[in-house]
Order: structure tokens, then sequence, then C-alpha cells
């Protein structure tokens, strides 16, 4: 994999995204623009994220929203995932084969007349094809929504609006895209991880060098500011020696350890570990999951676990989606890639057809802000009934307000929310819009409650690197409130948080900085008392730390 090449397409395709995204805007908030007349909600739903982002931050989300989809839909082509190249021509070819098969009459099942409209000129168009590829694009795009709803969203929106005009030229986002995008790179799904690394990049140098003038890092900049991309190498080493070490104390003869290059070997047997009957009950948690390569590497071992066990190979993506493997993410596009990275695992060991059966998604928990009114809080009570309106839950909903800026180092005090998430979904409130708008932020919160309890076997991450002097006033606060021992930076506050992830006697693999050892870091520094390598106990969960 060229990564040189990578870096080098995926920084100029956001250049230019943006510069596309930024024109379309122009035209379409003209007073007199047609959109205006023929698509008014969602005109009305983009003048509402202005007034309330702004213009840059709606062209930076509707240009990697993009990003995402194009080379999600490549990666697709590329492994044969798409009964036609929705991006990519056939051989031989210059058009999308999408395109190409449409001009020949043979249009997608389902897909709108007006296409066939403007390729046979009876609608009159100064741009016929792209007109005809982009609505290809975006039937394309809704046919993806079932099988992978967290990057395809059904399009209706401004999104859809503001969709690049240049598709199709030989100087396209598309035709950059397919020249480092090839076969052989899209073999490795971890070829999405790299581009969104350097997708985001320019703008990480940016917040860097406001770092410098004494600018704080805001909750919008902390994925480009902290994110970054881990070597499969390394990803290999964590999950061996935490998820393989785990199954091979329980299984002993277990020929797992053939297929793990980077695991280390105790040199003493070890008997006091956490019990795992079967691989149904492993729970994997990366709480800083990036584009998801820490779960993917995880997902192969899993599956060789359960072939191990004798588990129906047809069975298996589907049990590991569903019962192993959790990510948690501040940023919407790393987790939307984190997901599609998980499915496209699946995929390549289902084949199409049963992919596109398969019900179990992938469960990447991306963290979103929730506020409630006082005045709301009485709604919520009607909601949840009065026997779960504790002061736990009341104080539970209260703290994601702030989810994008505190991300997982937020403690849940509600201890049981599966339970109390459970009574709240199956609650039925009819045509009472009011209260079904609560329950959802309600469901919301609980959900992200869920994912953020102590309930893992397993806690593998990269983790964001802050120090203090980088960290916005509220995340400054929060840190010392409730990190006090270790609000130095961000990396040692995950340190701290993975452990309370843990079930007793869990294990915890994270990448740190040596210095961890000697900052004023209470529980890593002083109860650890840990040396590279080697489980060790002090706190209410035992665990494996490997530096």
């Amino acid at each position: 994999m060229d990564t040189n090449a990578l870096k080098k397409f995926a920084q100029s395709a956001r250049n230019l995204l943006i510069e596309q995204v930024r024109s379309k805007l122009d035209l379409v908030l003209d007073p007199a623009s047609p959109a205006r007349r023929e698509h008014p909600q969602a005109m009305k739903e983009l003048d509402a994220a202005i007034a309330r982002d702004g213009k840059a931050q709606v062209i930076e989300q509707v240009a990697y929203t993009w990003f995402n989809r194009f080379t999600a839909l490549r990666f697709m082509d590329a492994n044969g995932y798409t009964t036609v190249g929705v991006v990519s021509p056939a051989e031989g070819q210059t058009r999308p084969e999408i395109l190409a098969e449409a001009m020949a009459g043979n249009l997608p099942e389902g897909a709108p007349g007006s296409i066939a409209a403007l390729l046979d000129g009876r609608t009159p168009s100064s741009d016929p094809q792209g007109e005809a590829y982009r609505q290809l694009l975006v039937h394309a795009c809704n046919q993806w929504h079932g099988p992978m709803p967290f990057l395809f969203e059904e399009l209706d929106d401004y999104t859809e609006l503001l969709m690049p005009e240049d598709l199709l030229s030989q100087s396209s986002i598309l035709a950059e895209l397919r020249k480092v995008m090839t076969e052989d790179a899209c073999q490795d799904v971890e070829i999405i991880g790299w581009l969104y690394q350097f997708y985001i990049s320019e703008k990480k140098d940016q917040v860097f060098a406001g770092l410098k003038k004494n600018q704080k890092i805001t909750a919008e900049n902390i994925p480009a500011a902290t994110q970054l991309f881990t070597p499969h190498w390394i990803v290999r080493y964590l999950v061996e020696n935490s998820l393989g070490r785990l199954w091979l104390l329980n299984r002993p003869g277990s020929r797992l350890a053939e297929r793990m290059d980077y695991y280390i070997a105790p040199e003493e047997p070890e008997t006091d570990f956490l019990k795992i009957t079967r691989p149904e009950d492993i729970r994997i948690c990366d709480p800083a999951a990036g584009s998801g390569h820490m779960l993917t590497y995880a997902f192969d071992l899993l599956y060789a676990i359960y072939e191990e066990e004798g588990y129906d190979p047809t069975e298996i993506p589907a049990l590991i989606l569903t019962h192993n493997l959790t990510g948690v993410e501040i940023d919407d596009r790393a987790g939307a890639l984190a997901a599609f990275a998980l499915a496209m695992k699946a995929a390549a060991r289902l084949g199409r057809r049963r992919f596109l059966r398969m019900e179990a998604k992938p469960d990447i928990c991306v963290l979103q802000n929730v506020a409630f009114t006082d005045a709301e809080m009485q709604d919520v009570a009607a909601v949840v009934g009065k026997d779960l309106f504790t002061d736990e839950l009341r104080e539970t909903l209260g703290q994601f307000e702030q989810a994008k800026n505190f991300g997982s180092l937020i403690v849940p005090k509600l201890r049981d929310p599966a339970e109390t998430l459970r009574v709240v979904e199956a609650r039925d409130f009819g045509g009472d819009l009011l209260l079904r708008s609560v329950q959802e932020r309600v469901i919301a919160v609980l959900r992200m409650a869920e994912a953020l309890s102590p309930k893992y076997h397993v806690v593998v991450a990269n983790p964001p690197y802050m120090g203090g002097k980088g960290m916005n006033p509220k995340l400054g606060v929060f840190a010392k409130d409730h990190y006090p021992d270790s609000k130095v930076d961000l990396f040692a506050m995950f340190m701290e948080r993975a452990v309370s992830l843990l079930n007793r006697r869990g294990m915890m693999a994270m990448i740190n900085m040596q210095s961890w050892m000697f900052l004023s870091i209470r529980p890593v520094s002083g109860r650890f008392q840990a040396f590279s390598g080697r489980q060790f106990h002090g706190m209410s969960s035992s665990m494996r730390l490997i530096l």
C-alpha cells in the first residue's frame, strides 16, 4: 500500500471537496435558487445547520461525508460487493459502470425515471450525464442504507443538494480516487483508516499551529488534534496480548498462539484470571475507536476463536458483531468508518449475498451532545415512569451535554442503564410528538451510558494525547473535577478510565508514553505498580497493561 500516494490524494481531495461544496452552497443559498422551491425542507434544515454551526463547519461536514461515501463505494466496487461499479468503470471503460449501464437502458431497480429522461433528452440539461450520475449516486447510497445506515443515510437533505459537481472528468475526485484505491490496495480495509488520517492531517496541523498561539483545542477539533492511525503490528501486539492471552488462559490447549506473531507467552503459569465459558461471553471495548483498527483485528482473532470452537462459519460474523465488539468515538465520520470497516470484515467472510441478509450491525457508539431543560425533566418522568426516575437517572441524563468534549471519560451514574433502556424503548406514546421526542433523547443517553458501563473483559486502545495546556476550559475543569490524579494529559485520564470499564480481572492494552510512570497519576504510578507485559492486581480490576 502506497501511503505517500494516499496522503497526497486525501489532502488534495479535502481541499477540492471543500471548494466544490462551498460553491454549491453559495448557489443554493441564493434567495431565488431552485433548491428553495424544489427542496424546502432540506433548505430549512440547511439554514438551521448554518445558524447553529456556521458555514465553515457545514461545508467541512458535507465534504467529509461525501469523501467517506466515495471511498466506501470504491472499496466495495473493488471487492465485488456492488452488482455494478458505482464509482468504478467496467474494464476498458472510462465512465462509472452504473452510468454506462443506465445509458444503455439498464437502470438499477427502483431508480427514479428522471434519470432516463435526462439521458434520452426528454429533460433538457446542460450536463445530462452529470445530473443523471448524481441521481444514480444518491440512489446507490439509499440502497446501501439498509445494510449500512451508519454510513449511507437516506439522502433527502442538504447533503444531496451540496454534492460536488465534477464527478466524471478525468481530473475529478473519483478519477483520482481510483488511481490510489487500486484493487490490490483495497484488499485490506486498513486503507480506509489511512485515508481518514491523511484527510484530517492538514486540519491537525492547523490546530497545532493554533496551540503555539495559545489557542485551546475546541471540542470539534479534538478528533483532528488527537486521532492517529495505529500501525498494524502495534495493533496486533496489543490485541494478541490481551484478547489472545485471555483466550489462551481459558483454553490452554488452543492453537491460537500459532497465528499470533506478537504474542508474549507468560514465563510462569497463571491461575488467577477471568474465566470465559464460550466465545460469545467475551466483551471487548475500544473507548477511542477512531476508524476501528483495533476492532477489525480483534474481529479476525475472534473469528479464529469461534472457528476453533467449531461454530458454523456463516454464523460467526453476526455473532462477533452482536456479542463481542464495542467501539466508542466522539467523531461522527470516524465512527462511521469504524462501523464500515467491521462490516467489510463480515462481508469478506460471508460474501455479498449472505452479508446483505445479515441483520447484525457493528456496535459503534458515536457520542452525541444531549441536554434536557428543567422543564423537560418533568416530561422525562412521564417517559420513564416514576419508579425508574431516580436521582441516578436524572444525573446521568445531565452527563452528556458535553459528550463530544468529554467522550469516554464520562462515567455514567446509572448502575444498570441496560434495564432502564429496555423499559423506555418498550413504551409507546402514539401521537404525542413531544413525549416521543423526549423519549428519543432519553434512549440516546441510555445507549451511550450502556456503552460506557463497566462490563468489558478487554479494553484496548490508542488513547488521545493532549496536555492540560491544550484543553478547552470546559474540558480542563472536567479533568480537574473528575480525574484529579491523572488530569495532566488525556492519555493518562484514559488509562484511569479504562480500568473502570473492565470487569474484575479484565485486561487492558494501551499505547502510552513511558512518562506515565513518572507523572503524578496516583492510580497508575502508585497503585498499579506495573511492568510492561505483566498481569497485576491492586484495584477492583486486575489487568494486563501493554506499553
